[in-house]
């Protein structure tokens, strides 16, 4: 399981929208990439990478967490540090 550094501000962020720690490091693991040309990575669950969990840890678990399956979390490329961590809402694309 690969794990980054949470910023204080990734942790408050993560801890207020209720986001578990098995999900960031799904996020860590699985999501896939998009880097936002800031500086920054930021990773998010796409079919693809919902397929990938499945393989590796099986379906009931992503059953069990599908409601977290709209999170994200934004990732500095200078030091791989956790920068903060959200959820997209209904009708709400991510910008990539």
């Amino acid at each position: 399981m690969t794990t980054a550094h949470l910023t204080t501000h990734a942790r408050t962020r993560a801890q207020q929208r209720g986001i578990p720690l098995l999900i960031q490091s799904w996020l860590l693991n699985y999501g896939d990439r998009a880097h936002d040309h800031r500086g920054a990575v930021l990773r998010y669950f796409s079919k693809r990478s919902v397929r990938r969990i499945e393989q590796a840890e099986g379906s009931l678990p992503v059953r069990q967490h599908a409601e977290h399956l709209r999170s994200y979390l934004v990732q500095a490329v200078a030091d791989g540090a956790v920068i903060t961590i959200g959820k997209r809402y209904r009708g709400r694309r991510l910008r990539r």
